[in-house]
Protein backbone atom coordinates (compact mmCIF):
# COMPACT_ATOMS: atom_id res chain seq x y z
CA UNK A 1 0.00 0.00 0.00
CA UNK A 2 1.06 3.59 -0.82
CA UNK A 3 0.13 6.25 1.50
CA UNK A 4 0.16 10.20 0.43
CA UNK A 5 1.56 12.52 3.34
CA UNK A 6 -1.11 15.97 3.56
CA UNK A 7 0.17 19.24 4.59
CA UNK A 8 -0.98 18.85 7.79
CA UNK A 9 1.50 15.91 8.03
CA UNK A 10 -1.78 13.14 8.30
CA UNK A 11 -1.84 10.96 5.47
CA UNK A 12 -4.06 8.65 3.47
CA UNK A 13 -3.91 5.28 1.00
CA UNK A 14 -3.26 5.99 -2.37
CA UNK A 15 -5.91 3.47 -3.28
CA UNK A 16 -9.62 3.42 -2.01
CA UNK A 17 -12.55 1.84 -2.66
CA UNK A 18 -15.84 4.35 -3.62
CA UNK A 19 -19.38 3.06 -2.98
CA UNK A 20 -21.07 5.68 -5.48
CA UNK A 21 -24.37 4.03 -7.10
CA UNK A 22 -24.01 0.95 -4.90
CA UNK A 23 -27.36 -0.24 -3.22
CA UNK A 24 -28.14 0.34 0.63
CA UNK A 25 -27.96 -3.59 1.06
CA UNK A 26 -25.17 -6.42 1.43
CA UNK A 27 -23.77 -6.06 -2.14
CA UNK A 28 -22.27 -2.59 -0.20
CA UNK A 29 -21.85 -4.30 2.85
CA UNK A 30 -19.78 -7.67 1.31
CA UNK A 31 -17.98 -5.35 -1.18
CA UNK A 32 -16.56 -3.30 1.53
CA UNK A 33 -15.64 -6.00 4.05
CA UNK A 34 -14.14 -8.08 0.64
CA UNK A 35 -12.08 -4.86 0.07
CA UNK A 36 -10.47 -4.88 3.48
CA UNK A 37 -10.05 -9.00 4.02
CA UNK A 38 -7.81 -7.90 0.49
CA UNK A 39 -5.93 -4.94 1.58
CA UNK A 40 -7.76 -2.05 1.49
CA UNK A 41 -7.37 0.70 4.23
CA UNK A 42 -9.60 3.33 2.39
CA UNK A 43 -13.34 3.48 2.52
CA UNK A 44 -14.86 6.54 0.39
CA UNK A 45 -18.19 6.99 0.94
CA UNK A 46 -21.08 10.08 1.50
CA UNK A 47 -24.65 11.02 3.17
CA UNK A 48 -25.99 11.42 -0.55
CA UNK A 49 -25.24 7.87 -1.61
CA UNK A 50 -27.70 6.84 0.63
CA UNK A 51 -25.62 3.29 1.86
CA UNK A 52 -23.87 4.35 4.57
CA UNK A 53 -25.61 1.59 6.77
CA UNK A 54 -24.47 -1.12 4.90
CA UNK A 55 -21.21 0.69 4.69
CA UNK A 56 -20.53 0.98 7.91
CA UNK A 57 -21.96 -2.94 8.52
CA UNK A 58 -19.25 -3.59 5.79
CA UNK A 59 -16.72 -1.74 7.64
CA UNK A 60 -17.15 -3.35 11.26
CA UNK A 61 -17.53 -6.78 9.54
CA UNK A 62 -14.21 -6.12 7.65
CA UNK A 63 -12.10 -5.10 10.75
CA UNK A 64 -13.28 -8.64 12.69
CA UNK A 65 -12.72 -10.36 9.21
CA UNK A 66 -9.24 -8.71 8.74
CA UNK A 67 -7.98 -8.57 12.10
CA UNK A 68 -7.35 -5.17 12.46
CA UNK A 69 -8.28 -1.77 14.07
CA UNK A 70 -10.40 1.07 13.77
CA UNK A 71 -7.85 3.23 13.58
CA UNK A 72 -5.88 1.09 10.62
CA UNK A 73 -8.53 2.62 8.46
CA UNK A 74 -9.03 5.63 6.75
CA UNK A 75 -12.88 6.45 5.83
CA UNK A 76 -14.32 9.50 4.43
CA UNK A 77 -17.41 11.04 3.80
CA UNK A 78 -19.10 14.11 2.45
CA UNK A 79 -21.92 16.73 3.68
CA UNK A 80 -24.56 17.04 0.74
CA UNK A 81 -25.55 20.50 -0.14
CA UNK A 82 -29.05 20.35 1.55
CA UNK A 83 -27.25 20.45 4.94
CA UNK A 84 -24.26 23.27 4.15
CA UNK A 85 -24.57 25.98 6.50
CA UNK A 86 -22.43 26.64 9.71
CA UNK A 87 -25.37 25.50 12.30
CA UNK A 88 -25.79 22.60 10.48
CA UNK A 89 -22.48 21.06 9.76
CA UNK A 90 -21.95 18.98 12.93
CA UNK A 91 -25.07 17.79 12.76
CA UNK A 92 -24.80 16.67 9.48
CA UNK A 93 -21.60 14.78 10.12
CA UNK A 94 -23.16 13.51 13.50
CA UNK A 95 -25.70 11.84 11.15
CA UNK A 96 -23.62 9.88 9.05
CA UNK A 97 -21.46 9.15 11.87
CA UNK A 98 -24.55 7.21 13.00
CA UNK A 99 -25.03 5.51 9.86
CA UNK A 100 -21.83 4.33 9.36
CA UNK A 101 -21.80 3.28 13.27
CA UNK A 102 -18.54 5.19 13.67
CA UNK A 103 -16.92 7.23 16.47
CA UNK A 104 -15.06 9.60 13.77
CA UNK A 105 -14.30 9.66 9.94
CA UNK A 106 -10.85 10.18 9.02
CA UNK A 107 -11.71 13.18 6.24
CA UNK A 108 -14.84 14.76 5.47
CA UNK A 109 -15.27 16.69 2.41
CA UNK A 110 -17.87 19.75 1.38
CA UNK A 111 -19.17 17.51 -1.60
CA UNK A 112 -19.69 20.31 -4.01
CA UNK A 113 -19.46 23.85 -4.34
CA UNK A 114 -22.60 24.98 -4.97
CA UNK A 115 -23.29 28.18 -6.49
CA UNK A 116 -24.10 30.05 -3.40
CA UNK A 117 -20.17 31.24 -2.76
CA UNK A 118 -21.28 33.34 0.63
CA UNK A 119 -22.72 29.71 1.68
CA UNK A 120 -19.69 27.81 0.68
CA UNK A 121 -17.42 29.87 3.02
CA UNK A 122 -20.08 29.71 5.88
CA UNK A 123 -20.04 25.70 5.42
CA UNK A 124 -16.34 25.80 5.30
CA UNK A 125 -16.76 27.54 8.56
CA UNK A 126 -18.50 25.20 10.01
CA UNK A 127 -15.77 22.41 8.95
CA UNK A 128 -12.98 24.23 10.04
CA UNK A 129 -15.34 24.05 13.60
CA UNK A 130 -15.14 20.56 12.99
CA UNK A 131 -11.49 19.99 12.81
CA UNK A 132 -10.14 22.40 15.29
CA UNK A 133 -12.44 20.09 18.20
CA UNK A 134 -10.70 17.67 16.97
CA UNK A 135 -14.04 15.38 16.08
CA UNK A 136 -12.46 15.09 12.45
CA UNK A 137 -8.74 14.16 11.45
CA UNK A 138 -8.86 15.55 8.27
CA UNK A 139 -11.08 18.18 6.06
CA UNK A 140 -11.23 18.98 2.18
CA UNK A 141 -13.14 19.35 -0.48
CA UNK A 142 -15.09 17.96 -3.80
CA UNK A 143 -15.60 19.33 -7.34
CA UNK A 144 -13.90 22.48 -6.07
CA UNK A 145 -12.51 24.22 -9.36
CA UNK A 146 -9.80 26.97 -9.19
CA UNK A 147 -12.03 30.11 -8.72
CA UNK A 148 -13.78 28.04 -5.87
CA UNK A 149 -10.95 27.43 -3.99
CA UNK A 150 -8.99 31.01 -4.71
CA UNK A 151 -11.96 32.02 -3.14
CA UNK A 152 -12.47 29.41 -0.57
CA UNK A 153 -7.93 29.69 0.41
CA UNK A 154 -8.15 33.44 0.92
CA UNK A 155 -10.85 33.20 3.63
CA UNK A 156 -10.01 29.98 4.99
CA UNK A 157 -8.06 29.50 8.53
CA UNK A 158 -7.78 25.85 7.78
CA UNK A 159 -6.61 25.10 3.78
CA UNK A 160 -8.24 21.63 2.84
CA UNK A 161 -5.94 18.55 2.75
CA UNK A 162 -7.75 17.07 -0.46
CA UNK A 163 -9.92 18.39 -3.61
CA UNK A 164 -11.90 15.02 -4.62
CA UNK A 165 -12.72 15.45 -8.99
CA UNK A 166 -13.51 13.79 -11.70
CA UNK A 167 -10.37 13.30 -13.38
CA UNK A 168 -9.50 9.99 -16.38
CA UNK A 169 -7.55 10.36 -19.46
CA UNK A 170 -10.42 11.98 -21.54
CA UNK A 171 -10.37 15.10 -18.78
CA UNK A 172 -6.71 15.39 -17.33
CA UNK A 173 -7.88 18.61 -15.05
CA UNK A 174 -3.93 20.00 -15.75
CA UNK A 175 -4.45 23.26 -14.22
CA UNK A 176 -6.37 22.24 -11.83
CA UNK A 177 -3.46 19.40 -10.63
CA UNK A 178 -0.59 22.51 -10.63
CA UNK A 179 -3.05 24.85 -9.25
CA UNK A 180 -3.03 22.23 -6.35
CA UNK A 181 0.34 20.92 -6.34
CA UNK A 182 1.37 24.63 -5.59
CA UNK A 183 -1.13 24.67 -2.55
CA UNK A 184 -0.29 21.74 -1.05
CA UNK A 185 -3.36 19.94 -1.47
CA UNK A 186 -3.81 16.78 -2.66
CA UNK A 187 -5.94 15.65 -5.40
CA UNK A 188 -8.37 12.33 -5.44
CA UNK A 189 -10.18 11.22 -8.36
CA UNK A 190 -13.88 10.08 -8.38
CA UNK A 191 -15.05 7.06 -11.07
CA UNK A 192 -11.12 6.61 -12.44
CA UNK A 193 -12.78 4.19 -14.75
CA UNK A 194 -15.72 6.20 -16.32
CA UNK A 195 -18.20 3.65 -15.32
CA UNK A 196 -16.29 1.28 -17.10
CA UNK A 197 -16.50 3.80 -20.43
CA UNK A 198 -12.09 4.39 -20.77
CA UNK A 199 -11.70 0.53 -20.28
CA UNK A 200 -13.14 0.09 -24.13
CA UNK A 201 -10.28 2.62 -24.92
CA UNK A 202 -7.69 1.43 -27.69
CA UNK A 203 -4.98 3.11 -26.19
CA UNK A 204 -5.22 1.38 -22.77
CA UNK A 205 -5.73 -1.69 -24.08
CA UNK A 206 -2.22 -1.30 -26.12
CA UNK A 207 -0.67 -0.39 -22.78
CA UNK A 208 -2.57 -3.10 -21.00
CA UNK A 209 -1.27 -5.97 -23.25
CA UNK A 210 2.35 -4.28 -23.41
CA UNK A 211 2.85 -4.55 -19.66
CA UNK A 212 0.36 -7.71 -19.25
CA UNK A 213 -2.22 -5.68 -16.90
CA UNK A 214 -5.21 -5.09 -17.22
CA UNK A 215 -6.76 -1.84 -18.48
CA UNK A 216 -8.55 -1.30 -15.29
CA UNK A 217 -4.74 -1.62 -13.28
CA UNK A 218 -3.57 0.74 -16.36
CA UNK A 219 -5.78 3.60 -15.59
CA UNK A 220 -5.56 2.91 -11.80
CA UNK A 221 -1.27 2.78 -11.78
CA UNK A 222 -1.77 6.18 -13.80
CA UNK A 223 -3.17 8.31 -10.80
CA UNK A 224 -0.88 6.55 -8.35
CA UNK A 225 2.11 7.44 -11.01
CA UNK A 226 -0.04 11.51 -11.66
CA UNK A 227 0.27 11.59 -7.89
CA UNK A 228 -3.85 11.38 -7.43
CA UNK A 229 -5.07 9.68 -5.10
CA UNK A 230 -7.99 7.13 -6.27
CA UNK A 231 -11.27 5.73 -5.51
CA UNK A 232 -12.50 3.02 -8.13
CA UNK A 233 -15.78 1.52 -7.53
CA UNK A 234 -16.55 -2.33 -7.58
CA UNK A 235 -18.93 -4.98 -6.02
CA UNK A 236 -17.13 -7.52 -7.79
CA UNK A 237 -14.81 -9.44 -5.62
CA UNK A 238 -12.24 -10.32 -8.58
CA UNK A 239 -12.33 -6.49 -9.49
CA UNK A 240 -12.10 -5.16 -6.27
CA UNK A 241 -8.85 -7.57 -5.67
CA UNK A 242 -7.48 -6.86 -9.07
CA UNK A 243 -8.29 -2.75 -8.53
CA UNK A 244 -5.60 -2.95 -5.48
CA UNK A 245 -3.03 -4.75 -7.33
CA UNK A 246 -1.35 -1.93 -8.80
CA UNK A 247 1.81 -1.37 -6.56
CA UNK A 248 4.47 -4.02 -8.15
CA UNK A 249 4.87 -2.26 -11.02
CA UNK A 250 4.54 1.39 -12.94
CA UNK A 251 4.15 3.32 -16.01
CA UNK A 252 7.24 4.74 -18.32
CA UNK A 253 6.90 7.78 -19.52
CA UNK A 254 6.01 7.55 -23.05
CA UNK A 255 2.67 5.23 -21.63
CA UNK A 256 1.76 7.85 -19.07
CA UNK A 257 2.57 10.45 -21.93
CA UNK A 258 -0.05 8.58 -24.38
CA UNK A 259 -2.94 8.12 -22.22
CA UNK A 260 -2.33 11.80 -20.88
CA UNK A 261 -2.73 12.44 -24.76
CA UNK A 262 -6.27 10.87 -24.75
CA UNK A 263 -7.47 14.58 -22.89
CA UNK A 264 -11.05 15.62 -24.30
CA UNK A 265 -11.55 17.62 -21.41
CA UNK A 266 -14.90 15.38 -21.52
CA UNK A 267 -17.08 14.43 -18.46
CA UNK A 268 -19.44 12.37 -16.61
CA UNK A 269 -20.35 14.11 -13.85
CA UNK A 270 -21.87 17.60 -13.79
CA UNK A 271 -20.03 21.13 -14.41
CA UNK A 272 -18.95 22.07 -10.62
CA UNK A 273 -19.43 25.43 -12.29
CA UNK A 274 -23.21 25.07 -12.60
CA UNK A 275 -24.14 22.31 -10.35
CA UNK A 276 -26.17 23.02 -7.13
CA UNK A 277 -27.63 19.52 -6.08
Amino acid sequence: MNYTKFHNGNSMPSVGLGVFRVENNDVAKDAVKHAIQSGYRSIDAAFIYGNEVKVGEGIAEGIKAANITREDLFITSKIWIDDYGKDNVQKAYEKSLNLLGLDYLDLYLMHWPGTDLDLLLNTWEGMENLYNQQLVKNIGVSNFNIDHLEILINQANVKPVLNQVEFHPYLTQTELRNYLSKHEIKMESWSPLMNAEILQDETVNRIAKEINKSPAQVIIRWNIDHDVITIPKSVTPSRIEENFEVFNFSLNDNQIKRLDALNENKRIGPNPAEFNG
